[in-house]
């Protein structure tokens, strides 16, 4: 069956117009200017946009993706589909390498359901100076050895592995993970400017969430954020909710990335999209307190309660992005990063029809996935 979207403000990282789109099996088959040839769904001049893509995502709706747990996981999926994000990663964090081991096989099953467009591995190979929300026991040092054997208990579907490239191994760890077909990111590190430098070298192209959990910006000792920024070939995550970021310094990131190297992410945790309360993230306790979540024992920032949607008004809002770039940083750059762009997150001829429609004010009021509306609008 055809759908056609009519009356609609599409946004693409080239621009907005007034016009119509015409959907078939799934994908985009027509996008037109001005009135549509035919009847079709009037929009009302709502804005339609590309679903979002989150590659650094750990839950919501009380489900947590470090647990393996496969219906709490579908929940979170859920929630964060209502809110346009229509591709996503599962973020794990430090773990035994046994719980890391059955978490992973467990939501490769969910991969293949196509619920996830791959597996993170946030831990265990970090920095305990730099661990943040990861319980610092059951940190280790890189081991190549080790992380072929996370990519096999993943079935295929390991796609990043975030290492602290000044640990002895980290390089080589970086190495073998590149050679296995994953991202190699660099994050929760105390890496200097130089070993920064290093670990992009050795095929590190995205930054864990900038500015968090590494060493910060100093004119005599520019740390790894520079080294970051600077690199062309590094893609720079940035948690955009108003707490783990000063809008300030997000400004300065994207200003010197672009929208072509910047993706928002959420870091979502699974008290996303249900109220303030205890919960868990990985093996650590966490409190949610006024949206904020925080360790336990601590006080560390454990992730967030932030939802694409949000994160891309916030772009707009808060960091004076235009809607074409928003568009690029929540969907068609993390799309680049996973090698997904040809398929998804640009409104095009041939692209798979995830779509979110917004309000004048940006808010969701409907969300499509392969053709099929989860939200209607």
């Amino acid at each position: 069956m055809s759908l056609t979207l009519a009356d609609a403000r599409i946004v693409t990282p080239e621009g907005v117009h007034e016009g119509w789109l015409t959907i078939e099996d799934g994908r985009i088959t027509h996008v037109g200017h001005g009135s549509a040839p035919s009847p079709g769904l009037s929009l009302g001049g709502r804005h339609v946009v590309p679903g979002f893509v989150d590659i650094h995502n750990h839950g919501g709706a009380g489900g947590s993706f470090p647990t393996g747990e496969q219906d709490k996981a579908r929940d979170a999926v859920a929630l964060h589909r209502r809110h346009g994000t229509t591709t996503m990663m599962a973020s794990l964090v430090t773990d035994t390498l046994d719980g890391l081991s059955r978490a992973a096989s467990s939501l490769s099953e969910l991969c293949e359901e196509g619920l996830f467009a791959g597996i993170h591995f946030e831990g265990p190979y970090i920095a305990k100076a730099r661990c943040g929300a990861h319980n610092p026991a059951l940190l280790r040092e890189p081991s190549p050895r080790e992380l072929s054997g996370l990519v096999k208990a993943a079935r295929g579907h390991a796609r990043m592995v975030t290492v602290a490239a000044e640990l002895p191994g980290g390089l080589d760890t970086i190495r073998t993970a590149v050679g296995e077909g994953l991202l190699a990111a660099l994050g929760h590190s105390d890496a200097d400017y130089d070993q920064a430098i290093a670990a992009i070298e050795a095929g590190a192209t995205v930054a864990t969430h900038l500015y968090n959990a590494m060493p910060q910006l100093g004119h005599r000792a520019p740390g790894p954020i520079a080294a970051l920024l600077e690199d062309e070939r590094v893609t720079v995550e940035l948690v955009n909710d108003g707490v783990h970021v000063h809008p300030a310094m997000l400004r300065l990131a994207y200003e010197v990335a672009g929208p072509g190297r910047t993706a928002l992410i959420t870091d979502a945790m699974a008290a996303t999209g249900l109220g303030d309360g205890d919960y868990v993230l990985g093996p650590m306790r966490v409190h949610v307190t006024d949206g904020v979540a925080r360790l336990v024992e601590g006080g560390s920032i454990a992730g967030s309660t932030l939802t694409m949607d949000a994160a891309f008004r916030r772009g707009v809002r808060e960091l004076g992005m235009s809607l074409p770039d928003a568009v690029q940083v929540a969907s068609l750059t993390p799309a680049r990063v996973l090698g997904l762009a040809e398929a998804i997150a640009a409104i095009a001829v041939g692209k798979a029809a995830d779509l979110v429609v917004l309000s004048a004010e940006l808010e969701v009021d409907g969300v499509m996935k392969n053709g099929d509306w989860i939200t209607e609008p």
